[in-house]
């Protein structure tokens, strides 16, 4: 498959430019970070030049297999090449640094760092600038240069595009429906950058915390996460960014063009989302409440509605160490984590749509046991749902469970203790970032061993490419020509 070659080439060389702004960040605060950046960009350019070398004279349409290889490969060699000023200036093993590099691509927001808040500036940038390409921008990079350079995108797009988006062009050429999912987004990241350092954030906490809010990748410049601030006022502002970054990105699409609010109301997921949020923030903060772990329940409903949400839409910020919560409070986040955010937008999980159709498709079979010869549809926000839709969906979660439960008894029979393991790896493939125990809120990933750290960061790959991608390219039909 060397046709594959020539355009991973290209998306390298292109990628080459991420470093610029770090590179001047590290010239502005002069804390020796110059050095490592500007050899991570020039080895990144060099590798995609060969790569590119190599693949120009195999040029040929993409196939939709080709776009599995193409997408998972973009994700791998970009965390490879990121992680060059983290071995350079901050000294970690390529193990750690791979991890962290995966983890602000797939927007996972774990961390195998400590004392965040003494690293140079231009490293705790360059984490959250992961975040923020990994949201939308490496793949909007390549829907939007790929057909322009003849090797086409849409194959690219369905790979790793998921839901209601996956199948409809918004605008009438593709590079345009890349374009303005594009422009939304770093409108969006303009306006929570403003936000904060209108909320009392400095300029540069507010674009580092805006890269990870609305990729929803959990990143922060401190240990104590977005709780450094002690604000209700940014928490708020990340409540509400966190909250449309958590929506289909076509539905942004939709209203914009339409100058209109309906699509929103129309949106089974975001209904279903709300009330979800809603719900568990009251029933958590009176919890917590009742149990005196605030003395207050305006307080506990603060933190609950704050890390709910986060946690919920695998955004990953804390305002607190939720992980000394009682247990049941935890454990409901994380389930949350693996549903609440919708198709289309930057959070992880299974998504919501996939949760509705579970539960529409349960209730039609409780119906066809009832009436045997009743013909009924499957409809989700008045969409009809064909069947392979239905089965595929079934297929998806049958190969999320089996991930989940592999790789959670890879790190148990690893040594490591069974709610430990299986939060880290749900965390993990749900693109979420702190798990429970160790890994919780009030630690990091740094304990882990090197086989451990591994296990995790196939768990976010796997995550981010939704299980599918990587699976089809373990099969031997795959690779048969």
């Amino acid at each position: 498959m060397l046709h594959v070659i020539r355009p991973l080439g290209i998306l390298l060389m292109a990628f080459s430019a991420a470093f610029l702004p770090p590179i001047g960040v590290s010239l502005y605060f002069d804390e020796g970070a110059l050095l490592p950046f500007l050899a991570g960009a020039a080895a990144n350019f060099v590798v995609g030049f060969l790569m590119w070398g190599v693949g120009r004279r195999h040029r040929r349409e993409l196939k939709s297999r080709d776009g599995f290889l193409l997408v998972a490969l973009i994700w791998v060699l970009i965390a490879a090449t990121a992680t060059v000023p983290m071995i350079l200036g901050l000294g970690m093993s390529f193990t750690d640094a791979f991890f962290e590099a995966m983890s602000g691509v797939t927007t996972t927001g774990a961390t195998v760092i400590t004392g965040l808040d003494h690293i140079p500036h231009a490293h705790n940038l360059w984490r959250h600038e992961l975040n923020w390409l990994g949201g939308l921008g490496i793949i909007g990079l390549a829907m939007a240069v790929l057909p322009l350079l003849g090797v086409g995108g849409m194959q690219v797009y369905r790979a790793e595009a998921t839901g209601p988006i996956k199948d409809s062009k918004l605008t009438p050429r593709f590079v345009q429906t890349a374009r303005s999912i594009w422009l939304i987004y770093t409108g969006l990241t303009a306006a929570c950058i403003v936000a904060f350092r209108l909320g009392g954030m400095s300029w540069f906490d507010a674009v580092c915390h805006s890269f990870s809010v609305m990729a929803l990748g959990g990143f922060s410049t401190h240990d104590a996460s977005i709780g450094f601030f002690d604000s209700p006022l940014i928490e708020s502002i990340a409540i509400l960014f966190m909250l449309l970054a958590g929506i289909n990105f076509a539905t942004h699409f939709v209203c914009w063009r339409g100058r209109s609010l309906r699509p929103y109301l129309r949106d089974a997921e975001i209904r279903t989302m709300l009330i979800l949020v809603v719900a568990s923030s009251v029933g958590i903060a009176l919890y917590i409440w009742l149990l005196g772990v605030y003395p207050d329940f305006l307080t506990a409903l603060r933190h609950s509605t704050f890390n709910i949400i986060s946690v919920g839409l695998t955004c990953g910020l804390a305002s607190t160490d939720f992980g000394q919560w009682p247990i049941f409070a935890s454990l409901w986040m994380l389930s949350l984590s693996c549903v609440l955010s919708a198709a289309g937008s930057t959070g992880g999980g299974i998504k919501m749509i996939r949760l509705l159709i579970l539960f529409k498709q349960s209730a039609r079979e409780l119906m066809s046991l009832v009436h045997p010869n009743a013909v009924s549809t499957l409809k989700v926000g008045g969409q009809v749902i064909a069947d392979r839709t239905v089965l595929s969906v079934f297929g998806f979660i049958h190969l999320y469970t089996i991930t989940v439960v592999a790789l959670g008894f890879a790190l148990v029979i690893s040594g490591m203790e069974l709610s430990t393991a299986f939060s880290a790896v749900l965390a993990s493939i749900n693109n979420m970032g702190p798990g429970l125990g160790i890994v919780g809120p009030g630690g990091t990933y740094q304990p882990l061993s090197d086989f451990q750290t591994w296990i995790c960061t196939i768990a976010m790959l796997a995550g981010r490419l939704e299980v599918f991608v990587l699976i089809v390219l373990l099969t031997p039909t795959f690779w048969r020509e």
